[in-house]
């Protein structure tokens, strides 16, 4: 009996020690803290990060068949940002928890806080530019049928607004870093007053962007002619504008030199105004002559969207009786405005053949004298 109470004595003392000499290793102290308030720490964090990740999945789901639902834009704004959420500010919301139930020094805590705060910032600077390019681009693709001038508007807004956006998100980041912001910003407009010494071509067709943006000269879809070349403005950049031609090649010019030549823009035109003449030939009776007027605007009248302007007798040529016609098509179309000419030629022709009149061509006539007669 005394035996097994023995043997039993020494099991539970075993056990209690065992016991004890667990307790005092959770209560370890460990760069001030004890392991049990690290492993909470641990767990808190994990818990954290892992609870806002599935969060976000889960909200991703639920907007993401929201979305293919509904034509509201609410919804993918909220979209975009939760996809645009990225881990590393997970991270530091799960690390910044479970250093609350820390004791940390003073410098561990100020690090700590600062690492938040600068994430914080960057991603707050994520979820503004997603914002502000989802916003514009809503608003370029609803504007863009009305008014083709609002795509080159919303590129630059979009390009100042980003660079405005993270300059202001970079300068916060260094100041919640603890980095001293005034003579920085002091040393940055010295050095840019370098850089813009360096990159001022770059500028003036940057600058030159802005002109083309704000005054509007030509818009994406016009028919211009500079020079020698011609097409219709496809893209209209910060430093480069591009025409496709007639033929079908692309052509680039800078915004500064774009700017400087003189520029024909058709698509302002509102009315096309069409000269043209024809020639009858010397032996068109007067009574005639005075019908071919009349005739032409006729064959001006007959048509739709079109006004008669003037029709005149208006030269002798060197081998023909020249008369000249204005008119106008109502429409800026070149395709319409063809149309239109053939069916006045057509007309034209119709009436001088049932008239008699003749249309001249180039012709010479040779007077011969016979000198040998008249001598004799």
């Amino acid at each position: 009996m005394n035996e097994l109470t023995n043997t039993n004595a020494t099991t539970i003392g075993g056990l209690m020690q065992k016991l004890t000499g667990s307790v005092s290793f959770l209560d370890r102290i460990v760069y001030g803290n004890t392991v049990r308030a690290w492993l909470i720490a641990l767990g808190v964090a994990a818990v954290t990060v892992v609870g806002l990740w599935l969060l976000r999945r889960l909200l991703q789901s639920k907007v993401g068949r929201l979305v293919k639902r509904t034509q509201i834009e609410w919804d993918d704004i909220i979209l975009e940002l939760l996809q645009r959420t990225q881990w590393w500010f997970l991270a530091m919301i799960g690390l910044y928890a479970g250093a609350r139930v820390l004791s940390l020094t003073t410098n561990l805590q100020k690090l700590i806080d600062r690492g938040a705060a600068v994430v914080l910032v960057l991603q707050g600077g994520l979820w503004a530019s997603t914002t502000i390019g989802f916003l514009l681009e809503n608003y370029r693709r609803r504007k863009l049928k009305d008014d083709p001038a609002g795509l080159t508007t919303m590129n630059a807004i979009a390009f100042l607004a980003r660079v405005a956006l993270w300059s202001l998100i970079l300068l916060l980041a260094l100041a919640n870093a603890g980095v001293e912001i005034g003579p920085l910003i002091a040393g940055l407009g010295v050095g840019g007053i370098a850089v813009a010494l360096a990159v001022q071509t770059v500028l003036g067709d940057l600058l030159a962007s802005l002109s083309i943006v704000l005054d509007k000269p030509f818009v994406i879809g016009d028919f211009l002619i500079i020079g020698d070349f011609l097409g219709s403005v496809e893209y209209i950049g910060l430093k480069t504008t591009r025409i496709r031609s007639l033929t079908g090649e692309q052509l680039v010019f800078s915004n500064t030199d774009l700017l400087s030549s003189r520029i024909r823009n058709f698509g302002r035109m509102r009315e096309r105004r069409v000269v043209f003449t024809i020639g009858v030939t010397y032996q068109t009776p007067r009574e005639k002559l005075v019908r071919i007027p009349q005739i032409l605007k006729a064959a001006i009248e007959s048509q739709e969207m079109t006004r008669f302007d003037r029709s005149h007798f208006k030269a002798y040529g060197d081998f023909s009786l020249n008369f000249e016609t204005v008119y106008y098509v109502a429409v800026p179309d070149y395709n319409k405005y063809m149309d239109t000419q053939q069916a006045i030629n057509l007309y034209i022709h119709e009436q001088f053949e049932k008239e008699g009149i003749e249309f001249a061509y180039p012709t010479q006539t040779v007077f011969v004298v016979n000198q040998t007669a008249e001598a004799g």
